[in-house]
């Protein structure tokens, strides 16, 4: 039995740990948060975590990346540093326009194998983790498709070179 207070673990039991990105605006209003924090377990190097979820508005990392991060003692938490080693995963984010289109692309998205995240504040978002064993230019053209047909947009915020070497140049 595990109580509130205990820090949080990956399925192996591996200790998790917060590291916060610090986030460059692109544009007015976008994105909508100025840090983004994204779960990260130790590895055997010093100051590296390896991440264990997929980022929503961070830009060039993916699940499973390294990246080495330092301590800031005035706000508490670890930061990113920079990145150290790619895993392989790739990172998108799909926003959807209105639901019609919702289903069908989660189902297509579970089909190819790949898993996503949402959040609550930002409802039409999600965050979609593509693990190197999924034909991305497949997957990319049938994405492309509902972009397209205006049901979509999409943003390629971090592609492995698994994934960049399918696409066609």
């Amino acid at each position: 039995m595990s109580d509130s207070s205990d820090p949080p673990r990956s399925a192996d039991g591996s200790r998790l740990f917060k590291v916060a990105f610090d986030l460059e605006p692109e544009r007015p209003g976008w994105p909508p948060v100025s840090v983004e924090r994204l779960w990260g377990e130790k590895t055997d190097v010093r100051m590296e975590i390896k991440l264990v979820n997929t980022p929503f508005f961070a830009r060039g990392i993916a699940f499973g990346d390294l990246v080495r991060v330092r301590p800031d003692h005035e706000r508490r938490e670890l930061v990113f540093e920079e990145f150290t080693a790619e895993s392989g995963h790739s990172a998108i984010r799909i926003v959807f326009i209105g639901d019609a289109e919702r289903s069908a692309v989660e189902a297509r998205l579970r089909e190819a194998g790949c898993s996503w995240e949402s959040a609550g504040q930002f409802g039409s978002l999600v965050a979609v983790d593509i693990p190197p064993a999924v034909d991305y230019r497949e997957l990319r053209s049938w994405l492309v498709g509902k972009v397209d047909a205006g049901s979509i947009e999409i943003q390629e915020s971090a592609l492995s070179q698994v994934h960049r070497r399918q696409l066609p140049s």
